[in-house]
């Protein structure tokens, strides 16, 4: 029997004004404009606005979108309270899964008209960070930090993190992480957040399910895979014969090749030369080690294939997290942090769509290859006739 196509690969399954990518020139954009425009000029919270209003904001329309991010980024204190009640080595994702649905629990979850929903989105864009955060503290036995409206959206987060404000430079490289990861089409865990709004279920929700799809390793959890991948590496020096091995073996190279990008990731492009800047600040290795990783793997693939590969997302992601000196199981809820303002986008789109027709529930059809017993079905047997 001929395998059907596996994963959705390629199969349109709804219109969407959010977001585009061309694998083959390998552009992403937000709402018609170029991820390396955004990157360059924009900061995250004017991103997020864009995402969600589908324009860029006045500075009117800015100012009142940030105040509103910042006197939402408090979590009620009997959710961190909660937190010490966990395994203090559980996954930060299923910790990250848990509370966003649990915040449904704490405000009003009914979002039935379209004004409402932006209230629920901001009010998750700016509780995540806050959320990850105080785990982050309260399983190192050390007490949360409370955020400061005086910080961006980026160093409020790293300030909750570490007790300590980062540097201008800092701000920036982290502000630019949080808008290359903000949206990226039909990916996993945005699916997933559609078919979840498509059954008329709230934001938290969905959003909730959108974690548990991003916590697989081949998807949001890659670059942590990478990071592994570096610490086993250890030196420039072995970088060479650790490439040809695995491939000798047809091991996966984490961090290169994309189901979607047949050329550079843009993401990776920009990644890259802020893990550059990094590493030349911290004197870190990680970045000559990865670099070093991409230019052998390209090679090896080229010789021994015939194939081209390219950079993702994730290869430089991961070093220049590990520099922030940010722990790698923190890589993925970072990767929330910046996505949840995607999800909120999707799940709004997917139940507001003004210019296509209304959304249906998603059903996808399966095609059965189970057992078979003719038209009748299988013959029940009672227990002792069974053998």
């Amino acid at each position: 029997m001929e395998t059907k196509n596996i994963g959705l690969r390629g199969i349109e399954v709804a219109d969407t004004r959010i977001s585009n990518i061309d694998g083959e020139k390998g552009k992403l954009i937000y709402r018609g404009f170029d991820i390396l425009d955004l990157t360059e000029n924009s900061s995250f919270e004017e991103t997020a606005y864009l995402l969600l209003y589908d324009d860029l904001p006045t500075k009117t329309q800015l100012d009142e979108f940030n105040a509103k991010l910042v006197d939402a980024r408090y979590i009620p204190k009997q959710m961190q309270k909660n937190m010490g009640n966990w395994r203090k080595d559980a996954d930060p994702m299923d910790m990250l899964q848990a509370f966003v649905a649990a915040l449904a629990g704490y405000y009003d979850e009914e979002f039935a008209n379209k004004e409402a929903s932006y209230e629920k989105a901001i009010n998750l864009i700016a509780k995540v960070p806050t959320i990850v955060a105080s785990w982050h503290r309260i399983r190192n036995g050390l007490d949360p930090v409370e955020p400061d409206s005086s910080l961006s959206h980026a160093a409020n987060f790293l300030y909750m993190m570490f007790g300590e404000k980062p540097d201008s430079e800092v701000e920036k490289i982290f502000d630019v992480c949080l808008i290359l990861h903000a949206d990226h089409t039909f990916n996993a865990s945005t699916f997933t957040a559609r078919q979840v709004a498509s059954t008329r279920a709230h934001m938290y929700s969905a959003s909730s399910a959108a974690i548990g799809a991003l916590s697989g390793e081949l998807h949001g959890g890659a670059n942590t895979e990478v990071m592994k991948m570096l610490l086993e590496i250890e030196e420039i020096g072995k970088v060479e014969e650790w490439i040809k091995e695995k491939m000798k073996n047809n091991e996966r190279i984490m961090g290169m090749g994309h189901a979607v990008y047949k050329t550079y990731d843009p993401r990776a492009q920009v990644l890259k030369e802020l893990s550059r800047k990094l590493a030349t600040k911290t004197k870190d290795p990680w970045f000559d080690i990865t670099e070093k990783v991409e230019t052998v793997t390209i090679s090896e693939m080229k010789s021994q294939k015939n194939r081209d590969i390219y950079p993702n997302v994730d290869l430089y992601s991961a070093s220049l997290y590990y520099m922030l000196k940010i722990p790698m199981d923190l890589n993925t809820p970072i990767f929330a942090i910046s996505r949840v303002v995607g999800w909120a986008a999707h799940i709004i789109e997917e139940k507001f769509a003004e210019a296509a027709p209304k959304p249906a529930l998603y059903r996808p059809k399966a095609t059965y290859v189970g057992k078979y017993c003719g038209p009748e079905g299988c013959e029940y047997k009672t227990l002792d006739l069974r053998k």
